[in-house]
């Protein structure tokens, strides 16, 4: 972790800013219109603001169509599949397996990532009589759409910086070599293909265990730990055993990080924690303080990321009348905990399953 040894410039400050304003507006909109299912409108501006460089059309695009399209496979399945466990588990492990197929080619990566995460999440949720499956699929479509245009919405309103100083300084010092550097051809790294082994190693390992998860929160009726879900398919983003065993303590730490601002800030709240308006520049605080962990670290899914998505779930799906906020965090501890041991020792042993045979071998 490279928390304290990464200096912040200008850019990562306005970064921090992006995160911490995108992810309060997604939030403020969901409470003022009372929209269900709030976690959707702080976690997906989070995810595009914090884990992507540069908001494109291409990313956009991508994390529409996976709603559009997860929506779609929820809604067939819940449909034609809820009384059948069997057809309907090897139908998840079949979408999961293409949802991290696009993830192992790259130029699909967050189609595949925001997919995997929103499928699971969904399918839970739909399984349960009590949730109305067409609120659920067009209020994550919905705030996909919202995040999407809050994500350019901060972009534009706070954009990135140019570096121009120094380059306007040799300009002016030295034309001449400053112009035959510009004119100098860059050579292009040559891309690293994955081998095809390496690729089914991923893919199997991914939809596979994303797979065991969704059933295990099904078996046990997990409706309430939407935190520890989550964790279970995050910590496949990495797709190997070295990288998921790498970042499971840094989103253990984060889960942990994300708790403790919360629970302080609400504490300082009080007896006000109800009032939108007191709750919102509270939010803003915290999420800046986990953004400024999170450039920090120099970006990717790191602690700053694990509290940021953490703060999110908590205030986006618990902070409600009728909940326990400090309850629902300290639960939350413990079954992120249990799901990254439960994660852990299932990527190891298919890890290992998957390594015994040369055509779906990754390496150790």
């Amino acid at each position: 972790m490279k928390l304290w040894h990464h200096t912040l410039s200008e850019n990562d400050i306005r970064q921090c800013l992006r995160i911490a304003t995108g992810a309060s507006i997604g939030f403020f909109l969901c409470k003022f219109f009372n929209w269900n299912y709030g976690v959707y409108f702080t976690v997906t501006p989070i995810l595009l603001l914090g884990m992507i460089p540069k908001m494109t059309g291409h990313a956009g695009r991508q994390c529409l169509a996976s709603a559009l399209v997860c929506g779609l496979e929820v809604g067939i399945l819940g449909g034609f599949f809820g009384g059948h466990p069997v057809q309907m588990s090897i139908i998840v492990f079949l979408l999961f397996l293409y949802k991290f197929a696009c993830m192992s080619k790259g130029s699909l990566f967050l189609f595949g990532a925001n997919g995997v995460l929103t499928l699971s999440i969904m399918l839970n949720f739909a399984s349960y009589p009590t949730t109305d499956l067409n609120e659920l699929i067009f209020t994550n479509l919905g705030a996909s759409i919202l995040s999407v245009m809050i994500a350019f919405a901060m972009m534009a309103l706070i954009p990135c910086i140019e570096n121009e100083t120094n380059t306007n300084t040799s300009a002016s010092t030295d034309t001449e070599t400053v112009e035959q550097a510009k004119a100098r051809p860059v050579p292009e790294p040559e891309p690293q293909l994955k081998k095809i082994h390496q690729t089914r190693h991923e893919m199997l390992m991914g939809a596979t265990v994303a797979t065991l998860s969704f059933l295990m929160f099904q078996v046990f009726n997990l409706s309430d730990s939407m935190s520890a879900q989550a964790t279970s398919v995050l910590l496949l983003y990495p797709m190997h055993w070295n990288g998921t065993l790498g970042y499971a303590k840094k989103r253990a730490m984060g889960t942990i990080l994300g708790v403790v601002i919360s629970m302080l800030g609400l504490l300082f709240l009080y007896n006000w924690s109800g009032e939108l308006e007191l709750v919102l520049p509270l939010l803003w605080i915290c999420l800046m303080l986990c953004s400024y962990t999170h450039v920090k670290e120099g970006g990717g899914s790191g602690v700053g990321f694990g509290a940021l998505t953490t703060l999110a779930i908590l205030f986006g799906q618990n902070l409600t009348p009728e909940n326990d906020f400090f309850f629902s965090a300290l639960y939350r501890i413990n079954s992120v905990l249990f799901a990254i041991v439960a994660t852990l020792l299932a990527c190891y042993l298919v890890h290992r399953l998957l390594n015994s045979f040369e055509a779906t071998r990754y390496g150790q």
